[in-house]
């Protein structure tokens, strides 16, 4: 598939380019800074510009087939709204485009997924993480507005260990203590799922 990938240079959007590459998929980035990619690849396009441009936006969405956004504030605790004005954005151009599929990674414990959440987690949803939780809400809410085949993907605490393949999805899951799971699982998690149309209109915790 031609697969755009939006925050390609994150955490786990780094792994959600190689991964795609190296299942066969055509995988074009946005990017506001080149010197981020990290990655060459004769079937990697990387288009100069920021999900806020509209133009750019459209540029990079012409002639896809699916969008993964992995957006997000890595380690900060200020939102910024960086959700809240990027989901309007990419919905848009997806519709201008006519592109249809879009894999939305969000995080556990956002929205309806807050009772799932173990009690450390619903903590810091509440203390420190309420301003990032009030943003993902905004976009989830977007989302599944949006009229699109949409999956959200919600993530528990993520680590930077390892690829396993070896963890949990579904709707709810029984989770304890500061459940978590690698960037590597959860981008895996994302790109074996970009064909699956029984994932659509779903909203999906992944955990180890």
């Amino acid at each position: 598939m031609k697969l755009l990938v939006l925050g390609g240079t994150g955490g786990t959007g780094r792994h959600v380019v190689r991964q795609a590459l190296d299942a066969g998929h055509d995988v074009t980035m946005l990017a506001r800074d080149r010197a981020k990619v990290g990655v060459q690849h004769e079937r990697l396009r990387v288009v100069d510009g920021d999900v806020k441009n509209t133009a750019t936006l459209g540029d990079a969405m012409r002639g896809q087939d699916a969008v993964v956004s992995a957006i997000g504030r890595g380690q900060s605790f200020k939102s910024e709204h960086l959700i809240a004005e990027s989901a309007p954005a990419i919905i848009a151009a997806m519709r201008a485009n006519g592109v249809r599929r879009l894999i939305f990674m969000s995080a556990l414990g956002v929205g309806e997924t807050f009772r799932d959440s173990p009690l450390p987690l619903k903590i810091f949803i509440r203390t420190l993480l309420r301003g990032i939780y009030a943003d993902k809400i905004i976009g989830d809410r977007m989302v599944r507005d949006s009229g699109l085949d949409w999956t959200i993907v919600q993530p528990a605490v993520l680590t930077d260990k390892p690829l396993t393949k070896s963890y949990r999805a579904g709707e709810h899951l029984p989770l304890s203590g500061l459940a978590s799971i690698s960037r590597a699982d959860t981008a895996h998690f994302i790109v074996d799922r970009i064909n699956d149309r029984s994932t659509f209109g779903k909203t999906l915790i992944v955990a180890n």
